[in-house]
This record gives structure tokens, C-alpha cells and sequence, in this order.
């Protein structure tokens, strides 16, 4: 039987703006010459602005999407070494949110969990959410740090900094091919 949460269900939203913001995120911390926090910060603010109401959903469900890409990429590494994802990443995400507390609000992190585990296994993380309302905007920071430290889990793993990045990006590309 097929869940509500099956991803093909799910929009896939505008994911390359979600991606747009990890990279750039990313780009950032491994860059010596890199922006302030608050620098980064009114370029994110300044581009949702642009996006306007529907590009902004359609970012949310962009950043879902990027999540279950990520996890589903990670499931298939750890399981590779007999190792399962939930348990293997879940602890890490939660430990590194809970340093975060100006970013994340220590009352996001389970949600956050939650997403990361519906797409560890096979759930859209968008629909799971979706089923508790709309997103807060408690939440944004938050739901931007679990894509980011899922793309940074996946660079440090394969000690390449860009991979998770160019993963998504040959995703994307093989996409418009077909």
C-alpha cells in the first residue's frame, strides 16, 4: 500500500534555488575569504524577497527534495557498509543543531529530526511536514541548517567539497536530458 508521504506524491519544488543557497552556504565555510554571517544573511534575505510567495513555497519544497536526495544518497553509502543512515546521522544533525541555538531553536530540532527520517525512509520529507501545517518561521533557519549539514556530512564523507553539490547538480542535468 502506498503512503500519503511517497515521494512521488511530492512537488519537487525549485530545487536549484534550494541548492543555490546550500552551495553558497557551503562555498562560504570552506572559503578563508568568506562572507559575515549577517553578509550572507541580507544576500538569503534579499533572494527569498525576490522569489515572491509562490517561488518561496516552491524553495521550501526545493529544500525537501534536497534532503531527500541527500538522505536517500547517504542510505545507499551507509548501507554499502552494512551501516544504517537513521543511525549514523540522526544523532550527528541533532548533536550539531543543538550548537546552534542562534540558528536553531532548540523547539525545531525534532522537527527537523523528523524530516531527515521520513526521507531516510523513502517519505518526502515535504509531506511528512506538510501533515503538521504550514512551516514557521521558527523553521526556515532551521530547515536550511538540515539541508546544509546533510550537503557537508556528504562532502566530509567523500572528502570532496563540492560533491553533494555536483550530486544534485548531474541529478538536475540528467533530468533535463531525459
Amino acid at each position: 500500500m502506498s503512503s500519503p508521504c511517497d515521494p512521488q506524491h511530492a512537488p519537487a519544488g525549485d530545487v536549484g534555488a534550494a541548492l543555490m543557497l546550500i552551495d553558497s552556504r557551503l562555498k562560504a565555510i570552506y572559503d578563508d575569504d568568506h562572507q559575515t554571517d549577517s553578509e550572507q544573511q541580507a544576500l538569503t534575505d534579499q533572494f527569498a524577497a525576490s522569489l515572491g510567495p509562490g517561488g518561496f513555497e516552491d524553495m521550501l519544497d526545493g529544500a525537501c527534495t534536497l534532503i531527500y536526495m541527500f538522505m536517500r544518497w547517504l542510505r545507499m553509502a551507509y548501507e554499502d557498509h552494512d551501516k544504517d543512515v537513521i543511525e549514523c546521522v540522526v544523532p550527528h544533525l541533532v548533536a550539531t543543531m543543538r550548537m546552534m541555538p542562534k540558528s536553531v531553536r532548540p523547539e525545531t530540532i525534532p522537527t527537523m529530526a523528523g524530516l531527515v527520517i521520513a526521507a531516510g525512509t523513502g517519505l518526502s520529507p515535504s509531506l511528512w511536514r506538510r501533515q503538521y501545517g504550514y512551516w514557521t518561521k521558527d523553521e526556515m533557519n532551521p530547515l536550511e541548517a538540515t539541508a546544509f549539514l546533510l550537503a557537508e556530512h556528504i562532502n566530509r564523507i567523500t572528502d570532496d567539497r563540492s560533491f553533494a553539490t555536483r550530486l544534485i547538480s548531474d541529478a538536475l542535468s540528467s533530468v533535463e536530458e531525459g
